[in-house]
């Protein structure tokens, strides 16, 4: 069949979708995860990690004027795959025919990632802070940095797409520019794994600040009353009272114990012969004169 100057036959979007999810279905079949990129609205990216992503893209002009081509095929649903993988990001989009586009990103260079961290240690309340973009604008501008981010610059970005387009970025890639932006919206941990760097490590690094700003010199510190009483809304009396020496106590001398003794009983009978031997024993003289 031949084209007119070059160009293929309009082929309508039902017609294409058609198409698309045909190859699609024999994907599946073959083990392959399908990930369309499903938009709803007009608007692309909603939320602060999508649409910083989109404006990132947007802020260099050699991207500005091409990135709109693909913004009509992300929003119909062409974008039928895509995948985000550490420096790479490949993705199935529906045009004439069914096209693959690969898009290799460097990975964060370390030094640029420490820095990174740094500059947001101390800003981050927590992980779920983090991915929902609930961010202080310093750590905001950090993160979104132009040249000192986490989004890449145009020089780390290689593009490719099966098409005939001769454009580095034609509609096709665009489109999954754009749809990464969307991905982004429902999974902002993606773009960390694209840059090669863990996002855990930024509250991990608040947690190690913390831990030192508690410890000074291996010596944990305490609270002043003066704190605790801010901290717990009480007031805390600074001056300890007196307490009075302890009593000592009556301890016996350990020892063995002795038996107590025994009382005598004494009878009357008993009692009665002491008098009875006195009277035995009275002198002769006394006795005699009693005889005569």
């Amino acid at each position: 069949m031949s084209w007119y100057y070059g160009w293929r036959p309009y082929v309508p979007v039902a017609e294409r979708r058609r198409r698309a999810m045909k190859k699609l279905d024999s994907l599946r079949k073959k083990g392959v995860d399908v990930q369309p990129v499903e938009i709803d609205g007009r608007k692309i990216a909603k939320t602060f990690w999508g649409e910083a992503w989109c404006n990132h893209l947007e802020s260099f002009s050699d991207y500005a004027n091409r990135l709109p081509r693909g913004r009509t095929y992300v929003r119909n649903g062409s974008v039928c795959h895509l995948a985000v993988d550490k420096g790479q990001i490949e993705a199935k989009v529906s045009g004439s025919e069914l096209y693959t586009v690969r898009i290799a990103i460097k990975t964060l260079p370390p030094r640029k990632w420490k820095e990174v961290k740094r500059r947001c240690t101390g800003q981050i309340g927590s992980l779920i802070e983090l991915l929902q973009g609930s961010l202080s604008d310093q750590v905001m501008e950090v993160v979104t940095d132009r040249q000192q981010g986490l989004f890449p610059l145009p020089g780390e970005i290689s593009l490719n797409c099966s098409c005939p387009d001769w454009a580095s970025m034609c509609k096709h890639v665009a489109a999954v520019l754009y749809g990464v932006g969307a991905r982004l919206d429902r999974k902002p941990e993606l773009l960390f794994k694209l840059r090669g760097v863990d996002h855990e490590e930024l509250i991990a690094a608040d947690a190690e600040a913390a831990v030192s700003a508690a410890t000074t010199g291996g010596k944990s510190k305490r609270l002043a009353a003066g704190d605790l009483s801010d901290v717990f809304g009480i007031e805390l009396d600074a001056t300890v009272p007196e307490q009075p020496p302890p009593t000592p106590s009556k301890t016996r001398a350990k020892g063995p114990r002795q038996k107590p003794a025994k009382k005598k009983v004494v009878t009357k009978l008993e009692a009665a012969k002491p008098a009875a031997r006195s009277a035995h024993r009275m002198p002769k003289k006394a006795a005699r004169k009693e005889l005569s």
